[in-house]
């Protein structure tokens, strides 16, 4: 993890818009909205750093959060992050194997995981097909160019459909 890690950590603030209130019923729940959070400087893992500190706030506000990785060994790698980003931080999370959900907070690489949470975190470079169900997405942007590259891609496909889009620059 180096040294990288306390330091971003200790400077990410995923904001606070992500966070508002929830619509209290399905009908007030049209449209997800979407959070595209730019990670500013290079490193392994600044961007499953920035994916940790959203959860952590996502779950301290009483949320219920899927995180959407590209395969297994990247949900390995994130479960063991959750643990270790941050002294003192506490993230209940299981990464799907199949087993009964038993914690507010899921890792998985599934095409359209059982888990009944209201925020999605994304690091995969493709949009999730079941994306719309949730009722906030959140896109981590990693700094390097392929990231963006995929990244730009993403936000073309959710702004060509109409969907509310806010970016945050960290």
């Amino acid at each position: 993890m180096g040294s990288l890690c306390p330091t971003i950590a200790s400077r990410i603030d995923p904001g606070p818009t992500l966070w508002h209130s929830l619509p209290s019923t399905a009908s007030e729940h049209a449209v997800t909205r979407l959070y595209f959070y730019i990670v500013p400087e290079q490193g392994a893992d600044s961007s499953a750093v920035t994916a940790c500190r959203v959860a952590e706030k996502a779950y301290e506000k009483g949320h219920s959060v899927h995180l959407h990785l590209t395969d297994s060994a990247g949900a390995r790698a994130l479960d063991t992050l959750l643990w270790t980003f941050r002294d003192g931080s506490f993230v209940p999370h299981q990464v799907l194997t199949g087993e009964p959900i038993n914690a507010p907070v899921t890792l998985g690489w599934q095409d359209d995981p059982p888990v009944p949470a209201d925020v999605l975190i994304n690091l995969s470079a493709e949009v999730p097909a079941y994306f719309s169900r949730f009722q906030r997405l959140a896109e981590i942007v990693g700094p390097d160019a392929e990231a963006l590259s995929a990244s730009r891609e993403r936000y073309r496909f959710y702004r060509e459909r109409g969907y509310p889009l806010h970016n945050h620059r960290l």
